[in-house]
């Protein structure tokens, strides 16, 4: 799986009350999670409520996170954001070591 990004140019929206409860839960603002998207991530299809979603694995401060984004039109929707599990670390490691 490469890594890909954002385009610098990506416009981002989110819902503002589920960002204020990520940021509670997870300690995660959807702005990080925007900019994370913006440096190389794996992405992996995630679907969900008959929607097309992603989940991206990035870096944060060095600390991979979890991303989960869908697109609408051009415009790049973020659902949540969290810490990487275990596995996802492992993954992007992984992928990091073979660039």
């Amino acid at each position: 799986m490469p890594f890909t990004h954002l385009d610098e140019s990506q416009q981002f929206e989110w819902d503002e009350s589920k960002n204020e409860q990520n940021i509670r839960k997870h300690r995660i603002d959807f702005v990080n999670a925007a900019a994370a998207l913006l440096k190389p991530f794996l992405r992996k299809r995630s679907d969900q409520n008959n929607e097309t979603r992603y989940l991206a694995i990035s870096l944060m401060d060095d600390i991979a996170i979890a991303v989960i984004y869908t697109m609408r039109g051009d415009v790049c929707r973020i659902i949540s954001a969290g810490q990487a599990r275990k596995n996802e670390k492992e993954e992007y490691n992984c992928q990091k070591k073979r660039q």
